[in-house]
Formats: structure tokens, sequence, C-alpha cells
């Protein structure tokens, strides 16, 4: 077998999107205009499909922080914490997330994906078993493949599946790790926390929550679903990124554990990838400070939210879930789904596609994600397309 044969049903499907025209995963934003729109194809687009929870990405007093770090320290670190050493800036922003969470301590990664594989790669070995929601992002299943762990699915949001699965364990039950999110990523569902935590306290085990979808969206101080329910105590490792609500690239782990700082010495991710660079580090404490403050930036962004789930649910489209920053259309079919994106695209509205095998239960999913800097009258521009291609599907 040559080495490029495994890429033949991969080649023939991009060849039937290039006949139609269609290339979702090839989208060039020319140029950014405000948190919330952009210009594609020569047209204005409002942008609904960037993860840009709270509007941060174009934060004049985030800019300023980061063009201090350029201009001090620098474009990048060039290389990995442990060879390079780290910058001040790399250690004040863990224990500045240690304290927003009430937690010992923090790593940071140069990624979201690269927290989940950092850590769970190191967590997760040959002897462990790991219990994880079947949803859950790939960079999860990455990470515990990576390490080598026995991989056990239970049914997504289901306590009584995890039950079950923790009970045939036995004793093995009280070292194992379970792994949930707090917003999952393609129908934006929320975890059933407090069950899932009743569980842990019932078998044992350690419970790690990725919060990536539900920082600055949950909680009184945007700590996430761990936080709005008041679980932060049950969560033994609390994973996050800074690419969505803190309008920046990498990603962290929150614990209790002392163990903590061990993972620096054992996980590959972390100790053979350079580490963040000075802007992004600087741009990331500055919207952390304004996260924990911005209790308007949550209102705004829920409002907006429930405003799009209002106006869609009354246009007679099936969605994926309540309410939440990510409201995903579930389409039958996925050539139909590919028309609907490329109509919305050609409208001026720019969200997600997400296609089978990546989304749940084989579904076709257009998947809108909501920020707290869209106006009410983008909000609105937005129902009308989906309103004026209704007869479509």
């Amino acid at each position: 077998m040559a080495i490029f044969d495994k890429f033949k049903a991969l080649s023939a499907t991009r060849q039937q999107l290039d006949a139609l025209g269609i290339n979702p995963f090839g989208v060039q934003i020319e140029r950014i205009i405000t948190p919330t729109e952009g210009i594609i194809d020569g047209r204005p687009t409002i942008l609904a499909g960037t993860n840009n929870y709270l509007g941060l990405t174009l934060d004049p007093e985030c800019i300023a922080a980061a063009r201090t770090a350029l201009e001090f320290e620098g474009t990048g670190t060039t290389g990995s914490r442990m060879a390079n050493g780290s910058y001040s800036g790399h250690r004040k922003l863990e224990q500045e997330l240690a304290a927003f969470y009430g937690k010992r301590d923090t790593i940071i990664f140069s990624t979201g994906y690269q927290a989940n594989l950092g850590m769970l790669a190191a967590l997760a070995g040959p002897d462990d078993v790991v219990l994880l929601d079947a949803d859950c992002h790939a960079s999860i299943y990455d990470g515990c493949r990576l390490g080598g762990a026995e991989i056990i699915r239970f049914r997504h949001n289901n306590p009584e599946d995890l039950a079950k699965r923790l009970r045939r364990l036995g004793r093995r039950a009280a070292d194992a790790l379970i792994l949930v999110e707090g917003i999952y990523s393609m129908l934006g569902d929320r975890a059933p926390l407090k069950e899932i935590v009743d569980v842990k306290r019932e078998f044992g085990g350690y419970l790690m929550v990725d919060e990536a979808h539900s920082l600055g969206v949950l909680g009184e101080k945007g700590g996430g679903l761990v936080e709005e329910l008041g679980l932060l105590a049950d969560a033994d490792f609390i994973v996050g990124t800074f690419s969505k609500s803190l309008g920046g690239a990498g990603g962290f782990c929150v614990s209790d554990h002392v163990e903590l700082d061990l993972i620096r010495y054992s996980s590959r991710p972390y100790i053979f990838t350079a580490s963040p660079s000075p802007a992004t580090i600087a741009s990331t404490r500055c919207a952390l400070r304004k996260l924990e403050a911005g209790t308007h930036l949550r209102q705004r962004l829920h409002e907006n939210a429930e405003r799009l789930h209002t106006g869609l649910t009354k246009l007679g489209y099936k969605l994926g879930a309540p309410a939440s920053p990510v409201i995903a259309v579930v389409v039958e079919g996925t050539l139909e789904a590919l028309q609907f994106w490329k109509q919305l695209l050609h409208r001026g509205v720019y969200v997600n596609l997400m296609l089978p095998p990546a989304t749940p239960d084989g579904v076709s999913l257009i998947r809108c994600s909501v920020s707290a800097a869209h106006t009410t009258e983008q909000i609105d521009a937005v129902c009308a397309v989906f309103a004026e291609l209704r007869s479509s599907l």
C-alpha cells in the first residue's frame, strides 16, 4: 500500500465539494472590521462562527498589553520552558489562574488542544483507566490514546451509564479518571455535573472537567460550570483554553493536587513544545482580569444567545440544545447541510459547518457561536437570513 493510498476516500470527498463549488474548511476572512464583522469573498459578513464569546480579540487594553510585551520581550520565546526557562509572565499567569479558581496551582500550555493532550498523556498511562463522555472533544481522546490508558466511553450526559461502568470496575474505580466537558462544543449542551459528581462520590476516582466553551460564559466570575454549580472542590482538574472567551491562544490546567507540578517533568507535549509568546501571555492576563470583573459581558452574551435561540426556534429549526453561546442547527443530510452553509455565507453570514464523523450520532450541524460583541441588529440579521432560507430545508 502506497503511503498516500489512505487518503483516497478523502480526496474523492474533496473533489465532490470542489464540483459543488463549496469549500467550508478553507474560508478566508480577508479583513477584520470588528470582532463580529469581516470581509469574506469581498462581501461584508457577520462573523457568527468564531467562538469569540466575550468579543475581546480587539479589546484596546488587551492589544496594548500585547504590544508592550512585544516591545520589551520580543516576538517569541524560541523554545520550551523546560529548555529555555520561563518568562515572568508565564508564571504570573499561572498564579493568577490558580487564584481565579481558588486552586493550588496551574500549568499553562501553548494551545487548548495541548492542555488536554499534555495532561492526559501524563496522567493516564497503560495501567490506568479513563471513563469519558462519548461526546468529548478529539483532544481528550487523543490525550488518552497517547498515554496508552484503557478507554471506556459512557453515554453522553448519562450519569447512570457512568455509574454502571464504574461499578463493573470494582476496586479499580477508586483510581479511575472521569472526563467531561462544561459545555460541549458540537451541540452546546451542558454536562449534568451535579449528578456526575454524585457518582464520583459514590465510587471514587478523579474528575477532570474541560471548561473550554464555558470559561467566561458560566458562573458569577466566569469560571465555568464548576463555579456556577458550586462544585469547584469536586473537580480534581479543570482544563480550559485561552482561544475562546479570553481571545488569545493557549491552554491551562488548574488543580489542588501537589502532584500537578510533576506533570511538567513527565508531559511530552509540555516538555517539547515552545512556550506561548510574551504577547499572548500579556493579552491573556489582561483578558482574564476583564473576564473576572466583566459581568456585563456575560449578561450581554446570554441575552444575545437567548435572542438567536428564540429566533431560530420560532422559525421551526431543530436545535441541538437549550440556549448557550453554541447554537447548533440540526440539518438532515450532508449535501443539504453543505448547500445551506454555502447559501448562508453567500448572504453574508459566516457560521461553522460540522459533518459526520466528527458530530454526535452522525448528524450534520450548522453551528453558530454567539458573542457579547454582536449587536441586536446583527442577531436579527442572522435570523432574517435563516428565515429566508427556511424553505430550502
